[in-house]
């Protein structure tokens, strides 16, 4: 494949019905964050602190981390959903993307002691 035409390629983007009460649940609570708290964030380099807590507070950060430290112990698809969600419905889902998958490295080379914490 010639990378310098991929522009020409058809590119089509479908969200999964999948986990529909998950995929409302993170909507609802993106609905709070609009395109002003993105352009505040972007004009000031800042970081979106209080949109990464409502996050974790609801959960849905948790989704990969096994019940017993603490998550949720959902599939690798229901935090694809989670991601997919934010970033649909106008959030970023990057600060949440790095959040979620840096604690598989804990739960693969952390101790015990790290994992409950």
């Amino acid at each position: 494949m010639d990378m310098h035409h991929t522009a020409e390629l058809p590119v089509t983007v479908e969200l999964g019905e999948d986990y529909p009460e998950l995929r409302e649940a993170v909507r609802r609570l993106c609905e709070a964050y609009p395109g002003a708290y993105w352009r505040d964030l972007d004009e000031r380099s800042a970081y979106p602190t209080e949109f990464v807590t409502e996050l974790t507070e609801a959960g849905f950060l948790g989704a990969l981390i096994p019940e017993e430290y603490g998550g949720t112990g959902l599939p690798l698809r229901a935090a694809a959903v989670i991601l997919e969600t934010i970033n649909a419905s106008g959030c970023t889902a990057s600060p949440a993307h790095a959040q979620m998958y840096i604690m598989g490295t804990l739960l693969r080379h952390g101790s015990e002691e790290q994992k409950r914490r």
